[in-house]
């Protein structure tokens, strides 16, 4: 579900590279989708991919813990949370909404390959089956449940840990 979800995000982000400058409602309509899926997306690792990941998990990639890998990625949430707000201050069209657009799509890159080089290859490495589909399921009905949004809030990456572990 988080590679599907991983991937739309990249085809939104594209098509919006593709849209004419000048057809503000096809901007505000792909952008308006794409920053709410990121929120939701987000959320819904937070509430319930990152805490499994937390419990299953032993560290992946160049992290040593997964408590490393979700306070990592929980810092890149509010990264992106951040440059998604950063968007909706700017004129839809504009050389500087364009640019706000590039550092979300930065922010939300560079964070989809760190944890899919880290924090799902660690819980593939350590969840049963059983466990991935559980999840799979409850993250599908969390994303439908919240396909309008859900409100941006930042969280302390240790904290969140700290909370979760």
């Amino acid at each position: 579900m988080i590679l599907d979800d991983h991937h739309e995000q990249r085809r939104l982000f594209a098509i919006l590279e593709q849209i004419d400058r000048n057809d503000v409602a096809a901007l505000t309509a792909v952008w308006g989708r794409l920053g709410t899926f990121l929120e939701v997306h987000a959320l819904a690792e937070e509430e319930l991919f990152y805490p499994q990941l937390l419990r299953v998990g032993t560290g992946a990639g160049d992290k040593d813990s997964a408590a490393d890998e979700t306070i990592d990625a929980i810092k890149d949430h509010n990264e992106i949370r951040d440059a998604v707000a950063a968007v909706g201050g700017k004129k839809v069209g504009s050389s500087e909404w364009f640019e706000a657009v590039a550092a979300a799509n930065e922010a939300n890159s560079d964070h989809m390959a760190e944890e899919e080089r880290e924090g799902l290859t660690d819980f593939r490495e350590h969840a049963d089956l059983a466990l991935r589909h559980d999840l799979a399921v409850r993250f599908a009905v969390f994303e439908a449940n919240h396909v309008t949004g859900v409100p941006a809030v930042d969280k302390d990456p240790k904290a969140y840990v700290a909370q979760h572990s």
